[in-house]
């Protein structure tokens, strides 16, 4: 089983804020002592953070549920509860976020350190403190803490690399990575012999260096899934150069001009931008006998397609065995790096700089469904949080949630429903009658 794992699915769940508390002081020689229950503390959010040591998403292979912890009850004597520590999960660079429901990128993680809060704790609950009024100077109201945010997400990591190897397979690509670099991937005289991405770090002259990374061999249909297909195809689009590997030894039995248009094809399905990054074709196997026949050819159909007046692609020849034409190769690479910025994965608006005017349908507030045995369902974002909130331990508190959910208009709506004296109403578990 391969060690690379680069797309998992996860749950994160962030702390529920403390309860707030129903207290009143009793205190020697104070009279009329008053309220004095504390609010709850914040629950902890959870935070990805990049950690530049790792380098698969393996570990949230065998953990996919994060929560963080709720914050503390409220105390007496006014006392506030703590606020819980945030959750900070850590992940690799090159790591997107997307919500698994709506397909929304939450974030694109790259630098060492970066954070990104993808869940945010709930508040805490006011405690009876904050309910006194010169009407109702002594409250037995209090709230509890807001239920923390629940996330189901899409994690995919997209290596970091300035350039990659791109190409058919068997045509040299990790042989050449081997040579350039220190990186040792798995060579054999068969095809699909490299299933992962491997990266390297080329140093050049000068102190220069880049990082390369040796792509799976893509063959036709790979846009589509075809082969190792888009399995490591989104690897590419974190690059900014590619370096085309073309087989010139024709042993394989297949066209380098066919091979060439083939994968410039797959390339340009599978995301058009992915044709915007410089390509330097690498003719390889230049050390074959038809190798320089077959180069001769390649450049004349190539010329033949293309604008005279249109700049030529580079072709470097080059030898994986015997170790010929590798330095003109690294220097151009460089040079273009040196001038090719980084390729977005994902537009980004500015906000601050439109104004957008468009017809916003609000979700209703509640929804009113009825059970096989004649229960009337309340559901709701809003309605069940206000429940999830509402503290019905002190009847004041009850009689509260009751004056909310009639200035939501739920009274009304269950009358149109029919609701008669004595009906049975549900709230998740909670289940009371009707009064009309």
């Amino acid at each position: 089983m391969s060690m690379f794992l680069d797309q998992v699915t996860i749950e994160v769940k962030a702390g529920k804020g403390g309860d707030g508390m129903v207290a009143f002081r009793r205190e020697k020689y104070i009279p009329d002592g008053g309220p004095a229950g504390g609010d709850g503390g914040r629950g902890g959010d959870v935070i990805f953070i990049v950690d530049e040591g790792l380098r698969t998403l393996l570990d949230f292979r065998y953990n996919r549920h994060f929560k963080a912890q709720p914050g503390q009850n409220g105390m007496n004597k006014g006392m506030h509860g703590r606020g819980a520590e945030d959750l900070y999960v850590k992940v690799p660079a090159g790591t997107t976020v997307k919500d698994a429901e709506t397909g929304k990128v939450l974030g694109d993680l790259v630098e060492q350190g970066e954070t990104l809060v993808i869940a945010h704790g709930g508040r805490g609950g006011r405690g009876n403190t904050r309910f006194a009024t010169p009407k109702n100077p002594a409250p037995e109201v209090a709230e509890n803490g807001e239920p923390g945010q629940e996330r189901q997400l899409e994690m995919e990591l997209k290596v970091l690399a300035d350039v990659g190897l791109v190409g058919f397979p068997s045509v040299g690509k990790s042989t050449l990575l081997s040579i350039i670099s220190a990186a040792r991937p798995k060579i054999g005289a068969y095809p699909f012999t490299t299933l992962v991405p491997n990266l390297g770090m080329v140093n050049v002259t000068d102190g220069q260096s880049f990082v390369a990374a040796d792509m799976p061999g893509l063959i036709e249909g790979a846009s589509q899934g075809v082969g190792l297909g888009t399995q490591f195809l989104r690897h590419i689009e974190r690059t900014r150069v590619l370096w085309h590997v073309l087989d010139m030894s024709g042993t394989e039995g297949r066209d380098a001009y066919e091979d060439y248009v083939t994968i410039n094809s797959e390339l340009e399905t599978y995301n058009l931008r992915l044709l915007e990054r410089p390509q330097i074709i690498v003719a390889n196997k230049m050390d074959m006998p038809e190798a320089q026949e077959n180069l001769a050819a390649f450049r004349e159909k190539m010329n033949a397609g293309r604008d005279e007046f249109a700049d030529p692609l580079p072709i470097f020849p080059i030898s994986g065995i015997t170790k010929t034409g590798i330095q003109p190769l690294l220097e151009k690479t460089v040079e273009l790096l040196d001038v090719t910025p980084e390729f977005p994965l994902y537009e980004i608006e500015d906000a601050s700089d439109t104004v957008v005017y468009k017809f916003s349908d609000e979700e209703p507030e509640f929804t009113i469904t009825r059970d096989p045995d004649r229960t009337f369902v309340l559901g709701g974002e809003k309605i069940e949080k206000l429940f999830k909130m509402s503290n019905l331990d002190h009847d004041e508190s009850v009689r509260r949630f009751a004056r909310q959910l009639r200035s939501f208009g739920v009274d009304d709506a269950l009358r149109a429903r029919g609701a008669v004296d004595g009906d049975l109403v549900r709230i998740g578990d909670f289940v009371f009658e009707f009064v009309d």
